[in-house]
């Protein structure tokens, strides 16, 4: 076995149907008295229940969560923490939910507590990304990272199919970048190889049958081990490419991960390919771009760029972007070979 360094990020998990009704319970283990609700425009209902439910520990409701954390909606969000006396944050909702309770944490250092209603696994990462100019930015801090995390599989429910299946492609390119990190370790590998493996699982079992809570416990669960994968170890050309996709093209997050992670994984498949093979395993196939690649297909998820948004004249301008600030990979990036990447995902080709 080779070496190895294993540092376990500080986390508490709630999992189980129902255990939302453990929420006051957490909001007291974390000392606090003051929560401030974040939720995106569209689920400023569910943050009202939250409210609801936390009564008079409740001091606000700021519904303004937009993806890729734009640095106006942090600042607004961390001002009105303050005039309100917040001494925490509760954030519902997927990513960009997380995301801004974490930009609010990375000036004030206020705790988070978070209900994810998607597969999107932030709420287990010390990872942040604020929109800035155009750009987003990402990096790392335990000040970010939720203190607790109550994953309740009946608020995933509603969550419609199409959204399920991008979330949850989402949270395999977690797992799959995590089992050929430079830093990975057997422990992640374990995570990664169970957590791709449920998420493979659930999302054909929800496409036949949205409220299947055994699927949709399997999805939460899956989205949590991938979400610590990422937490725990570094990410490669995958997570650039949809870092620059995303926050330079304002392109829809979790979908442009669904695109993407086929390709990325077919560049890297020769340089890696003992994950290439767990990956493969872990989704009942012999090829892990195309075992992905299909996933996605045919539970009806978008597979090529062009039908999110994405410009092909700005392709050219993706590569450049994505060469800059070099970073760990399997495979050297080569721009040539990028950036027909890029075109093999703005046309949808299967690997």
């Amino acid at each position: 076995m080779k070496s190895f360094v294993y540092n376990a990020q500080p986390a508490r998990v709630v999992f189980g149907a129902g255990s939302l009704q453990h929420l006051g319970r957490e909001i007291d283990a974390l000392g606090a008295h003051k929560a401030l609700v974040l939720s995106t425009p569209e689920q400023r209902a569910s943050a009202e229940m939250i409210a609801d439910l936390l009564g008079a520990r409740a001091v606000g409701v700021f519904d303004r969560a937009v993806m890729h954390v734009p640095i106006e909606t942090a600042r607004e969000a961390r001002e009105i923490a303050r005039k309100l006396g917040a001494d925490c944050a509760v954030a519902i909702g997927g990513g960009s939910t997380t995301g801004l309770g974490k930009a609010i944490a990375l000036d004030s250092g206020l705790p988070i507590l978070a209900i994810p209603t998607t597969y999107a696994g932030s709420e287990m990462t010390p990872i942040y990304g604020i929109t800035e100019g155009g750009m987003k930015k990402t990096g790392r801090d335990l000040r970010v990272l939720p203190r607790s995390v109550i994953y309740d599989p009946e608020l995933t429910l509603s969550l419609p199919l199409g959204m399920s299946v991008t979330s949850g492609i989402n949270a395999i390119a977690h797992a799959a970048e995590g089992l050929y990190a430079v830093d990975r370790n057997p422990i992640m590998d374990l995570m990664a190889k169970e957590g791709i493996a449920a998420m493979g699982r659930a999302l054909p079992a929800i496409k036949k049958v949205a409220n299947d809570m055994a699927a949709r416990s399997d999805a939460l669960y899956g989205a949590w081990l991938c979400g610590t994968v990422l937490g725990n170890v570094g990410m490669a050309l995958h997570h650039k490419l949809c870092h620059t996709l995303g926050g330079s093209f304002n392109l829809p997050h979790a979908e442009t991960h669904t695109i993407v992670l086929p390709h990325a994984l077919a560049y890297n498949a020769a340089a890696a390919p003992e994950a290439m093979q767990s990956i493969a395993a872990a989704l009942q196939g012999t090829n892990a771009a195309q075992a992905v690649f299909d996933l996605a297909r045919n539970n009806g998820a978008p597979v090529a760029l062009r039908d999110i948004g994405m410009k092909e004249a700005d392709l050219d301008v993706a590569c450049d972007i994505a060469m800059q600030n070099q970073y760990p990979n399997p495979r050297a990036l080569e721009r040539l070979a990028i950036r027909q990447l890029l075109q093999d995902a703005f046309d949808g080709r299967r690997p």
